[in-house]
């Protein structure tokens, strides 16, 4: 079975400098799920700006076959996903240098014991989509953009604790990527001279 056309699993995405940045779950196909994160078509993460789809080089899957053709509202298939959404997410937060993955919520707590199976990773940019979108210039102006836009939906509306956690997570990731440039440009200056 292709890997898109499995309907149970859990996801992840991951930057140009492979930090982990969003996690999810889905019950329909994981190749219609991740497609319309990447091309905004119906997803929170993306409409809200806690995830901007340019930033995606990377995805990770974790497909659960066994439940192919189980029904959406199966409680124990539900289950069995939310524990892999959180086991996944807790090993990516402990990955991550910031110790943060944008998600405006944490996962459901687990309610059974799964062992989470091997991922299946894969780049979705070409080589000439990654040099034009990992310039560290342009991912600065693109992630300050995404931190602006993410500050004026929090200032217009009642949000949850989650989405100012999220906030602070895309203003730490963008002090340390401008801090890296910083650096690499003082460097590049002092060898001109």
């Amino acid at each position: 079975m292709r890997l898109g056309a499995v309907k149970w699993g859990v996801y992840a995405f991951f930057d140009y400098d492979d930090e982990p940045i969003y996690v999810g779950q889905t019950k329909e196909m994981l190749g219609t799920r991740i497609r319309r994160h990447l091309t905004n078509q119906r997803t929170d993460a993306v409409a809200m700006n806690v995830l901007d789809p340019f930033e995606v080089h990377t995805i990770a899957v974790w497909p659960l076959p066994d439940f192919q053709g189980t029904v959406a509202k199966n409680s124990a298939a539900i289950a069995h996903l939310n524990a892999l959404e959180h086991a996944v997410f807790k090993r990516l937060l402990a990955q991550s240098e910031f110790n943060a993955v944008l998600n405006e919520k944490d996962p459901p707590s687990p309610t059974v014991k799964i062992e989470i199976p091997e991922e299946v990773r894969g780049r979705i940019v070409s080589d000439d989509v990654s040099k034009l979108r990992d310039h560290p210039d342009l991912r600065i102006a693109r992630r300050a953009a995404t931190l602006a836009k993410l500050a004026q939906v929090i200032s217009e509306r009642k949000v949850q604790k989650g989405l100012r956690r999220t906030l602070l997570a895309q203003a730490t990731r963008l002090q340390s990527l401008a801090s890296k440039r910083y650096e690499h440009a003082a460097d590049t200056a002092e060898d001109d001279e």
